[in-house]
């Protein structure tokens, strides 16, 4: 269970809130009577849950719904926008935790539903139309379910401590005590995907907490697995819809301040 602390500073409006945390910030394990939606409008955050880690880098926006236990972890300076949703809205989205993609729309309705001046006509309207927006998003998950079987759980665990280890499956069963067959019949079964698309989560995952610490595109291609930063680029634009540079440049624009009276 995370040592859970308080953010660095934090404002709370109707229905919404906005949280600075430090880089590896974490709360504690809790629960919400509505569901929310979290957004970092800076840094990356990681919301975990027993489904298993959604990243929320800046282009992504995080759904759990009503009584999931979770916490969230920070990564880099993270600025961190959370919406609650009344129930009549919240029926219109899964009832399960779910990641989106955040239109241009989607990011400043959430952006003005957690800055300090709007009234509750305009609070009203804004999450009906934020609600749309996710109504018609794709699910774009950037997620590492949580292994059960004991077998995966000792890859997923050496593959946590070492994301750049490019030992096949086949010689990483001979630690597990499973061959490589049925290695590749637990991933699909219970996870949901094969060994590789799994790696290449997890490899996106500290890639993308590896830039928000301010690591260069070689530094962290090589660290996370890839022979060289070319490779690296097209796998991180593949999963995230941009590269690196971009992601990086857009982590550093600053974002509206729920802050600041002006």
């Amino acid at each position: 269970m995370p040592d859970g602390r308080q953010p660095d500073r934090s404002e709370f409006f109707p229905s919404a809130g906005a949280h600075q945390w430090t880089s590896g910030g974490t709360s504690s394990v809790h629960t919400h009577d509505e569901g929310h939606l979290v957004y970092a409008a800076r840094g990356v955050l990681s919301v975990h849950t027993d489904h298993g880690t959604s990243i929320v880098p800046a282009n992504r926006v995080a759904w759990t719904p009503a009584g999931f236990s979770h916490h969230h972890r920070a990564h880099g300076e993270t600025d961190m926008r959370i919406v609650f949703l009344p129930t009549a809205l919240a029926r219109r989205v899964p009832n399960r935790p779910a990641v989106f993609l955040a239109s241009g729309l989607a990011r400043e309705v959430l952006l003005a539903l957690t800055s300090r001046h709007l009234d509750s006509q305009a609070r009203t309207r804004l999450q009906r139309v934020l609600v749309d927006e996710l109504h018609e998003a794709t699910e774009q998950p950037l997620q590492l379910p949580e292994p059960q079987d004991d077998r995966l759980r000792t890859i997923a665990r050496l593959l946590r401590e070492n994301p750049a280890d490019n030992t096949s499956l086949a010689e990483l069963g001979r630690s597990a005590g499973a061959g490589a067959r049925t290695l590749s019949r637990l991933f699909h079964n219970e996870l949901g995907m094969t060994f590789y698309e799994w790696r290449t989560q997890l490899r996106i995952y500290h890639a993308l907490v590896l830039l928000a610490a301010g690591h260069d595109t070689t530094y962290v291609a090589h660290a996370c697995g890839w022979a060289n930063p070319s490779g690296f680029i097209a796998a991180f634009a593949a999963v995230v819809g941009t590269t690196p540079g971009r992601h990086r440049a857009a982590q550093s624009g600053l974002a509206l301040d729920p802050y600041s009276n002006i």
